[in-house]
């Protein structure tokens, strides 16, 4: 009860009545310190400069920052924006006087956080909701979904295209850059006229034949770049700029290979070539290949949350590959009794989930009430009771609103941050987003029931 009775001396104050969940985050912010330490830690090597703009901005401004961005779905420049025009958002991110905080700096601070501190964030938030009544833990549900990176729907022409065209930029970049050292041939203009003909064509011959010149341009553009990293490495006279462009150079040789090798193996050898051996995107290389029953596959990461009864997540797994359901169950039973101390007494999936070892696994946990919503052969639900296993069955449907309500009312279809630790931060920021606005309708629903 004590973050409800610190949040209605907050609302003593006009402005935050105007935004509910900043109040709400204000206040847990205010009474828990703690939440600021665990997240000085990915900053313990950082110092502002001596010289030139004093805009740092502090460890509270940076986090406070960061969830009023998310909140309100808001670009950087958005942001820097908001805090010109916004009299709420300047008490929200503690201004205090001083001249609004640049777009660029907050992207460079707010990226530093790293996903495993968000993550003990978002359980700090719910330990706060455990604390306050508003949710202990004894129902779970759980389901998983697909995010999809930003990238380009991949085919093997696309991908070949991609690095040709690359290769190009990079070498060209690197010429200049170290004043004719070394000579780079260029084939982006031959290769863009193989790659708009192999998308008008659909004769398998004719595709053949023009993948295999496509592939010897691509060969030839290897072969390019690894005798321009042979030249340069070890040369002392090569500028930032120069290393720089040699370093993305190096990291998308074996990238393009791994592209020619899957696209000579499908286009000229006719094999089927499993998705292990395949890259997606030589940008994002992080991407994985989701394929859900007879949906169309996603190129993202699978993604596995679990609620409570008060609609928290209170557990987010974001999984490499794309592996079954029925192997995710076990570690949010695990996660759980770790992160808060507690073994649900109730638990209910859907059928992708079920299995004799996973209920075998829950009973061995503790929990009483084992629900799947579809269960085939010898696999029995084990339940207090028939009317129980329905209740839990009607239940376990509603973390289909939740996770329509995560992606929709956060955007996070598609995640357009850029690498693997950065697309898993802001999966995280948008859950913390989300458990706010949760937190946020239960206590404004005890505040009316107070009155």
């Amino acid at each position: 009860m004590k973050l409800f009775n610190e949040l209605s001396l907050t609302l003593e104050n006009p402005l935050w009545v105007l935004d509910m969940e900043l109040a709400v985050f204000d206040t847990i912010l205010s009474m828990h310190s703690e939440i600021y330490d665990l997240v000085k830690q990915d900053f313990s090597g950082v110092t502002g400069k001596s010289l030139g703009r004093k805009d740092t901005p502090t460890i509270e401004q940076i986090l406070r920052g960061a969830i009023y961005k998310e909140m309100k779905s808001l670009t950087y420049r958005e942001l820097e924006y908001t805090q010109y025009d916004s009299r709420i958002c300047a008490l929200f991110v503690k201004l205090d006087g001083r001249k609004p905080i640049s777009f660029s700096i907050w992207q460079k601070y707010i990226s530093m956080i790293k996903a495993k501190t968000l993550k003990q964030v978002m359980i700090t938030i719910n330990k706060i909701a455990q604390e306050e009544g508003v949710e202990d833990f004894s129902k779970v549900r759980t389901d998983s979904t697909a995010i999809e990176a930003n990238i380009h729907y991949p085919t093997n022409n696309s991908l070949t295209w991609d690095c040709i065209k690359t290769f190009d930029r990079l070498l060209v970049k690197l010429c200049s850059e170290t004043g004719g050292t070394i000579t780079a041939r260029r084939y982006k203009k031959q290769a863009k006229k193989h790659f708009c003909k192999i998308n008008n064509t659909k004769s398998g011959e004719k595709r053949k034949e023009l993948f295999g010149k496509q592939l010897k341009l691509l060969r030839t553009s290897i072969n390019q770049a690894e005798a321009a990293v042979v030249a340069l490495t070890g040369r002392g006279k090569i500028s930032e700029l120069g290393q720089a462009l040699l370093g993305e150079i190096k990291a998308l040789l074996p990238k393009a290979e791994k592209v020619y090798g899957a696209t000579h193996r499908h286009e000229i050898l006719g094999e089927q070539v499993p998705n292990a051996d395949k890259l997606f995107s030589i940008f994002e290389d992080h991407t994985d290949i989701i394929v859900k029953g007879r949906r169309e596959a996603t190129f993202g990461h699978k993604v596995n949350l679990a609620t409570g009864k008060s609609m928290f997540i209170i557990d987010c797994e974001i999984l490499d590959g794309n592996p079954g359901d029925t192997q995710a169950y076990g570690g949010v039973i695990d996660r759980i009794k770790e992160n808060y101390g507690v073994v649900p007494r109730d638990m209910a999936t859907d059928g992708g989930y079920a299995s004799l070892p996973n209920r075998q696994l829950a009973r061995d946990k503790g929990i009483v009430n084992i629900v799947f919503n579809k269960v085939v052969g010898s696999l029995r639900n084990l339940i207090s009771s028939k009317s129980m296993e329905t209740r839990l069955k009607k239940w376990r449907s509603g973390i289909e609103a939740v996770i329509s309500n995560f992606k929709r009312g956060f955007a996070m279809f598609r995640c357009e941050w850029k690498t693997r630790p950065h697309f898993d931060a802001k999966i995280f920021w948008s859950v913390i987003a989300y458990n706010i606005r949760v937190m946020t309708s239960l206590l404004l629903g005890r505040m009316q029931t107070a009155r």
